[in-house]
């Protein structure tokens, strides 16, 4: 018999919003702007001197703001959408657990406000060079900013499936190592290695390795979704191994505490453990990737073809750098083998979702 999970892993698309949600979304959309207004007038009285240039905080306030609605609203958002057709599943969920998908969730959409909205008031700067922000503007901008922010991210959490988790971690991670790499204090880091962004004392290594611990905690949450997407496809006959379904989170799992000790333990902080987590990691993604054919088995033949490619990649980037050929320095070997990682995440969770599907 065919239960409601297993169906919608092998034919359906995931949750899809109700109307409820939509309305829900505009409710809050329309109270964080009116919000927002009140904190653009505070912001405007406190500093009255702000405008669009560089060395003005208007960015910081507004990105401030928008990240505390991102974390009140997803976190809320989150919680309420679990009883959601297609996110039953979340409620069978130790509370502990639930509560770890709830935070890293929370994290990801608050530093992605946060990020978005500074870098897009930083553009803006460039557009309109000192371009004072007076009290109407200041009301109207945070109106916007907020009520926009609201409704994305209450959007995001209530359509929550396997593959929106992965773009969010594909995004936090771009988004969060870009800016460290633009706002490093040494602008020849790349010149050391990939980890020597995270060991300056200010934002830009607190952004660098704060988008590692946080990255790594989401990937654990990832595991989850994982794990109930091969359960059901298990259940349906479509993925065959008895164990593939608990071993894959697990190395999942695993890939996420490496990558958040990546940025708990700086290269300058503990070398060795450092060192370590950053082997880790490497190895639990070749693990998944030699270990596919078994684990997988029932995945399409294109997946295997394009992990086999992945796999062929890391380890043509191995032969590249060590010393006796010496073509790639040691960013470019890592920051390769880092987007080799990212980009079979992706790819695994697309062939995932059509596993079961009939073409």
């Amino acid at each position: 018999m065919t239960s409601p999970r297993t169906a919608a892993a092998v034919d359906g698309p995931g949750p899809v919003p109700t109307r409820r949600t939509e309305s829900e979304a505009v409710y809050l959309a329309l109270g964080a702007g009116g919000l927002g207004a009140l904190y653009g007038l505070v912001v405007a009285l406190v500093a009255p001197s702000l405008s669009l240039a560089d060395d003005d905080p208007f960015a910081l306030w507004a990105a401030g703001g928008s990240a505390v609605v991102a974390a009140v609203v997803s976190a809320a958002g989150y919680w309420r959408t679990r009883n959601q057709p297609g996110q039953e599943w979340r409620r069978t969920l130790p509370s502990w657990k639930f509560t770890v998908n709830t935070i890293s969730v929370v994290i990801v959409h608050t530093v992605l406000a946060f990020l978005a909205t500074y870098a897009l008031y930083r553009v803006l700067a460039l557009g309109f060079i000192g371009l004072p922000v007076i009290v109407f503007w200041a009301v109207v901008l945070m109106t916007v900013t907020l009520g926009l922010t609201a409704y994305i991210a209450y959007l995001s959490v209530s359509r929550m499936t396997t593959q929106r988790m992965s773009s969010l971690l594909m995004a936090f991670i771009v988004i969060g190592t870009l800016t460290a790499m633009v706002t490093t204090p040494d602008p020849q880091w790349w010149m050391v290695h990939f980890s020597q962004l995270g060991t300056f004392d200010n934002l830009s290594s607190w952004v660098f390795n704060g988008t590692l611990i946080a990255g790594g905690l989401l990937v654990t949450t990832f595991a989850v979704y994982i794990a109930n997407d091969m359960s059901a496809l298990t259940e349906a006959g479509v993925l065959t191994h008895p164990h593939g379904a608990k071993v894959v989170p697990a190395l999942f799992v695993v890939m996420g505490v490496m990558l958040a000790c990546v940025g708990i333990f700086p290269v300058d902080v503990n070398l060795a453990l450092h060192n370590l987590s950053a082997s880790g990691m490497a190895a639990m993604f070749l693990v998944l990737l030699i270990s596919g054919p078994i684990l997988l088995r029932g995945m399409p033949r294109t997946y295997f073809v394009s992990s086999w490619a992945f796999l062929g990649a890391t380890l043509l980037s191995v032969i590249l750098f060590v010393p006796a050929v010496g073509y790639f320095s040691l960013t470019a070997f890592e920051i390769i083998v880092f987007a080799l990682i990212f980009g079979w995440i992706a790819v695994f969770i697309r062939f995932l979702g059509v596993a079961g599907q009939r073409d």
